[in-house]
């Protein structure tokens, strides 16, 4: 859609479509209802197979169209609180996943976070017509545009009533239904190409750094000569920061954590301010220089950063790995970026509602350490293929999204006539 208005598009489309379609309003052909949810829930669940369906959100997946069964039932004595729907009825989620449709395979109840629309009396939709017309961009928009002004955002039985829809006549459906099912699933195997190409693109690159920090897959001849097994308190002089919860501020100096390494980068999204003093206090024992590596040693454990520019912060439940002149920061980057290094660390990682690697774990962990040279020729190989797997992503991506453009652009051809 372009930037015209809805009303506009909607005038548009009553001047230009082909002859014996109409437009109707959703609430004049269907029968629209709102789920209901007995309380508390818990007293009506129940594990008996006499129980019926109780249909949730998280009974729908993103990538099918039906809805097939349940994980949960309730009792019959929960039947007059809540909404009966059935196969063929058509689920709508107010809340959750927006609009997003679903066709019923089963029968069962819903909760008031579910719509069923059904089709009674007169058949005016084709099935895989109306799934198609609420999957699309154009009613999406609709719906969008009635839920804007909410404090909520979600629908209602009222905001639903009121969107306009494309109405042909039924052969008509049927023929648009055969052409989209066929671009549908072209498409759809154009993107499982594009997605596997992705996969294989990352693959590659993991393969390769695999192979170089991996003794049993290295040429197949274990550690290369000069190699070293050493551990990485051995090699680097491996800090952390404060463990301590500085006062914080509306201004002063950044206090880095975990959460800003992020995608390999430090990034300053809702950075914490401290003061001078507490800043130069952390700073005696954890001053981060050009040319260290910070690594996130709770929560998403790894996220290497390679200190690029000149530093103005103090870090907190941070590692600190200086690197001395003998030694190359980015190889240690690519080794602690490495999968064996970070599935090692989080089978070894302690807690349990957040996992962490503490400092004397992290100095005694196993690192095999080539002659700075070799160091050097592994990290210009590692830079060259991440450089070309990067642009083999963009690719791949971008194909991704010009499918589902494609998507878009067949679905509005479709709703307004223009589909040969």
């Amino acid at each position: 859609m372009n930037d015209r208005t809805m009303e506009n598009i909607k005038k548009e489309k009553k001047h230009s479509l082909p002859k014996g379609w109409e437009i109707k309003k959703l609430g004049d052909v269907l029968t629209i209802e709102r789920g209901g949810s007995p309380r508390p829930i818990k007293k009506y669940l129940t594990d008996s197979s006499e129980g019926i369906n109780w249909i949730k959100i998280s009974d729908a997946t993103a990538s099918n169209k039906y809805i097939y069964e349940t994980k949960e039932k309730i009792t019959r004595e929960g039947l007059h609180k809540t909404r009966m729907v059935h196969e063929g009825d058509f689920l709508l989620s107010n809340s959750m996943s927006f609009g997003r449709p679903y066709i019923m395979r089963t029968s069962g109840c819903i909760h008031d976070g579910w719509l069923v629309l059904k089709q009674e009396g007169e058949k005016v939709f084709e099935i895989e017509y109306l799934y198609y017309l609420l999957s699309s961009p154009y009613l999406f928009e609709q719906f969008d545009s009635l839920a804007a002004g909410s404090t909520v955002r979600n629908l209602n039985i009222r905001l639903v009533s009121s969107v306009e829809v494309p109405v042909p006549p039924l052969p008509e459906q049927q023929r648009i239904v055969s052409i989209l099912d066929k671009c549908f699933s072209a498409i759809e195997r154009s993107r499982n190409n594009a997605e596997q190409n992705l996969k294989n693109a990352k693959e590659l690159f993991e393969s390769y750094l695999q192979g170089v920090f991996d003794p049993s897959t290295r040429s197949g001849q274990g550690k290369g000569e000069g190699w070293e097994e050493k551990k990485l308190g051995e090699v680097y002089d491996v800090r952390d920061g404060t463990h301590d919860s500085p006062k914080y501020h509306n201004q002063g100096y950044p206090l880095v954590t975990s959460k800003n390494l992020k995608n390999h980068k430090l990034t300053f999204d809702n950075i914490k301010f401290i003061s001078e003093t507490d800043y130069l206090n952390i700073n005696k024992r954890s001053k981060v220089d050009v040319g260290d590596v910070l690594f996130a040693m709770i929560g998403t454990i790894g996220n290497p950063v390679v200190i690029e520019d000149e530093p103005n912060y103090a870090i907190k439940n941070v590692a600190l790995f200086k690197v001395g002149n003998n030694q190359n920061s980015y190889f240690l980057k690519y080794f602690l970026d490495s999968k064996q290094t970070i599935e090692k660390m989080m089978r070894d990682a302690k807690g349990t509602t957040q996992k962490f690697v503490g400092l004397g774990y992290l100095r005694s962990f196993p690192i095999l350490v080539p002659p700075l040279k070799e160091q050097q020729t592994i990290v210009r190989q590692l830079d060259t293929l991440r450089i070309e797997t990067q642009k083999l992503e963009s690719i791949y991506q971008k194909k991704i999204l010009l499918l589902e453009e494609l998507k878009k652009s067949i679905l509005q051809k479709a709703f307004s006539g223009e589909l040969n």
